[in-house]
């Protein structure tokens, strides 16, 4: 039976992180190397796979379709790596929300053992997709270094910005792995809104592109604030918005302890439906 503590502690969480954390660095190890596992340059591919992905992105964007991000920004690469800055921190939140919906179903081995912590497969997923955002930011960065021959001293600042981004996407796998043991179409409906999410954001486009009516409700978007420091402190060399950052932040913490707790409650339902 679930304890009332647990219910109401928002570090609940973050306490079974704590308390399994060798456990969801193997786990997570284990889903990285088993991605690549049998290929022939192994996981080699973390590192080609952006690298090859910012080449297209700067052949169709930057060539086949001539996009400028603003005036200031005219140059081929330079729109790819503000694009790819973007793409980075959508591609590790939508691998963690495709992925979540089936989790537990995909798991149902652990479900049936009562000593396992059934909690810690969110971590284990958020932090293999936490691998490949450092890999895809590590080129980024030396693309960006050979453009423009140095690098802005904000880049020390983006792990800020990543930590402040965790708790909702673990929420987020939380709250959709739960869901989807008892919703089997929920994985569909995830695919569609990610990539809506995507296109929703300043990834693609600056915000200005937007009309300064409709601009405001682009923070609606879970993706908005963390682009786009993401962008400031790893492109433009400025510090992020502490002030949208910061509460950012602290919704975030309070949607990660909401759907942990619905998550601890609703897993004693698991077993039934597998």
């Amino acid at each position: 039976m679930i304890s009332a503590y647990r219910l109401i502690d928002p570090l609940s969480p973050y306490r079974a992180l704590c308390r399994h954390f060798a456990l969801v660095v193997q786990m997570a190890r284990r889903d990285v190397v088993g991605r690549y596992r049998g290929s022939f340059i192994g996981l080699l591919w973390s590192f080609f796979n952006p690298l090859l992905m910012l080449m297209i992105y700067t052949f169709v964007f930057g060539i086949i379709f001539n996009s400028r991000w603003n005036a200031q920004v005219t140059g081929h690469f330079e729109f790819a790596i503000i694009l790819f800055a973007g793409l980075n921190i959508n591609s590790m939140f939508a691998e963690c929300a495709n992925r979540a919906p089936t989790l537990i179903v995909e798991n149902t081995n652990f479900v049936k053992k009562v000593v396992f912590p059934l909690e810690i497969l969110s971590w284990s997923a958020l932090g293999s997709a936490l691998f490949h955002l450092l890999i895809s930011t590590v080129v980024l960065l030396i693309i960006l270094l050979f453009v423009k021959g140095s690098l802005p001293w904000t880049i020390v600042l983006f792990p800020i910005v990543v930590a402040c981004f965790l708790p909702f996407v673990a929420g987020t796998i939380w709250l959709l792995a739960s869901l989807g043991v008892f919703l089997r179409d929920l994985k569909q409906a995830t695919g569609i809104i990610t990539t809506a999410l995507m296109f929703l954001a300043p990834i693609l486009y600056p915000k200005e592109f937007i009309p300064e009516p409709y601009r405001d409700w682009m923070y609606l978007n879970p993706l908005t604030v963390i682009v786009e420091a993401s962008q400031d402190v790893l492109i433009w060399g400025r510090p992020p918005s502490w002030i949208h950052l910061g509460l950012y932040a602290v919704l975030a913490c309070l949607f990660a302890w909401l759907a942990f707790a619905w998550f601890e409650r609703s897993r004693k339902g698991f077993a039934d439906v597998l």
